[in-house]
């Protein structure tokens, strides 16, 4: 087996990264120098989940586990891609989309709804994007699955002053199924190849409820 192609589908992580509205800001500095110390080392601050990041089920949960305690098995599967051509702001992804695939789902899957909403990073608008249907997601776990990206920056609704949201129903489903979420993804459109093996390992922060990962999309040849 060897690795034909491979797509980086994250975001960079800097100071001008998008975050969810009251999240930290990445901030880096120069902790040392080259020209002061004889190497380069930088200090990061950032919080547990951005840019494109994974969520565990402590996010939501108090007793469910941190991010350090999920099988590794969870973050890399072949995927499964959902088409949500074009939707509109806000737009609800129900099952009757998913369920042309719906054969193809199963444990150890990894479901990749591809919006195209990344497209609008960096802008108000990304804020107005397509989230999963709650019992859209009850469907997706019925079938074995247990890891759901997208690229948006919320698999929920995200709540302003003129969307109250739902209570970010689908991340309470998917910890309660001890399962794993991923947002922030990009490039979904670059996966021109069938039968993707997706991986998005996280960076192991003890009891954490999320962490960023650099995820990829490969095309492997048997």
């Amino acid at each position: 087996m060897r690795i034909r192609k491979i797509v980086d589908l994250s975001h960079p992580v800097d100071a001008g990264t998008q975050v969810y509205p009251g999240d930290p800001v990445p901030r880096f500095a120069a902790a040392s120098t080259i020209e002061r110390d004889g190497y380069n080392l930088l200090h990061v601050s950032m919080g547990s989940q951005s840019g494109t990041h994974c969520d565990a089920p402590y996010h939501f949960a108090p007793d469910g586990a941190g991010i350090d305690r999920m099988e590794l098995a969870l973050f890399a599967g072949p995927a499964v891609v959902v088409d949500i051509p074009e939707p509109a702001p806000r737009h609800r992804i129900t099952w009757e989309e998913i369920a042309p695939v719906a054969d193809r789902l199963g444990e150890g899957v990894v479901v990749l709804l591809r919006t195209g909403w990344s497209r609008r990073y960096g802008g108000d608008a990304y804020f107005d994007h397509p989230f999963l249907d709650a019992e859209a997601c009850r469907r997706i776990l019925r079938t074995g699955v247990r890891t759901i990206c997208l690229d948006t920056i919320n698999i929920d609704e995200t709540p302003d002053d003129d969307h109250p949201g739902e209570g970010f129903p689908v991340h309470r489903l998917v910890a309660a199924a001890n399962g794993v979420i991923g947002e922030n993804f990009a490039h979904l459109d670059r996966i021109d190849f069938p039968d993707p093996f997706v991986a998005f390992f996280p960076i192991k922060l003890t009891g954490a409820d999320g962490a960023p990962v650099r995820a990829v999309a490969m095309q492997l040849e048997v």
